[in-house]
Formats: C-alpha cells, structure tokens, sequence
C-alpha cells in the first residue's frame, strides 16, 4: 500500500487549491493508498528562518508532526497556486524551517557534495496558475517548479517528481475546473 503525503500550500481553506488536494486524495484512497495531509496554513510556526543557518531554531510541534509525515510518506504530492512566478510566502517558510541540513540532507565534510536524506521518495505538484502552462514554462522559465522541484525535493533526493499545470484559473468557468478536477482525481487513483 502506497503512502501518500499531501501538502497544501495554499493560504486560503475556500480556494480552488483545496478542491484539488480533495480530489487527489479521494483517488488515491479509492485504490487503497493511506493518505495523511499537511495544511499549511494551519500549522501554527514561525515561517522565518530568522538566523538563517546561523543558530539552530527549535521546531514548533507542528512542524514536527508534518516531518513526521514527510519521513512516514513514500509520496510527496504538493498543491500549490503560482504567486508572482513563485510559491506562496507562508510554502516557502514552511520548506525554510523544515527542509534543514541533518533532516532532509547533509554537506558532507570538506566537499562540495552532499547526501540526499529524503531518497527513496516521489514527487508530484500540481500547480494553478493565471497563464496557461506552457506560457508559464516558455515565458517565464517555471521559476516555482524550478525552486521546488530542482532546488528543493531532487536536491534532497525525491526523484522523480512530475509537475502538473492547472491554468488558467482566473478565467476559468465551472465546466473547465470540473475537468480540471476530474484529470488531478485519476493521477490520485494512478498515484502519480
């Protein structure tokens, strides 16, 4: 049985963004996976990393128990809106305090490389966007995909990680979000 964590950072509880995390996991337990969700927005931390690498800062027991679940899943699967080519500032705090080095990887002494922590996992995000995707990819160069697909899960060792693109959102009616939901829903039951 396949075990899925899925991460939702999207501030608001009554956008599209929680419609999505629903549907994905609704197709995903319909074939049997066990899925636990980290809402971000109701975690209660501080999303400052205020002594950047400096000084360790001590984890709030919300982010301890989302670590928890981020180690326990076999599946990352990350709902996120597009921001101003990036990820909201309350995701971004979020994988500030927690993605650390000794938790998600570590620098191996007088090198330039490092150890993947987090081997062994997937990624899936799926994303919405005001644009068409591949509008977002040839104009902009994906810069939310890059920060988080590259920089942060392959660089702590979650491999692969697909990328959906949901858009555009703004001008989108009733019928095309209900397709849109009906596609996140099947990558649930295929857990992708």
């Amino acid at each position: 049985m396949k075990k899925i964590a899925i991460i939702n950072g999207h501030p608001h509880r009554d956008s599209f963004n929680f419609g999505v995390a629903e549907v994905y996991r609704n197709g995903a337990e319909e074939t049997g996976a066990e899925v636990r969700e980290i809402i971000i927005r109701d975690l209660v931390f501080n999303p400052n990393l205020q002594f950047g690498y400096q000084k360790r800062m001590e984890l709030e027991p919300d982010l301890l128990k989302a670590w928890e679940i981020i180690q326990w899943a076999d599946h990352l699967v990350w709902v996120h809106p597009v921001w101003w080519g990036g990820i909201p500032a309350l995701m971004k705090g979020f994988i500030d305090r927690l993605f650390l080095p000794g938790m998600a990887y570590k620098y191996r002494e007088n090198s330039v490389w490092w150890d993947k922590l987090l081997k062994g996992k997937t990624g899936h995000i799926i994303t919405t966007l005001d644009q068409p995707g591949w509008y977002y990819r040839l104009m902009y160069g994906r810069p939310s995909v890059n920060q988080l697909k590259k920089s942060t899960l392959e660089f702590c060792g979650v491999k692969p990680v697909q990328v959906t693109y949901l858009g555009m959102i703004r001008n989108s009616k009733d019928k095309q979000r209900s397709q849109w939901l009906k596609k996140v829903e099947k990558l649930g039951q295929r857990q992708k």
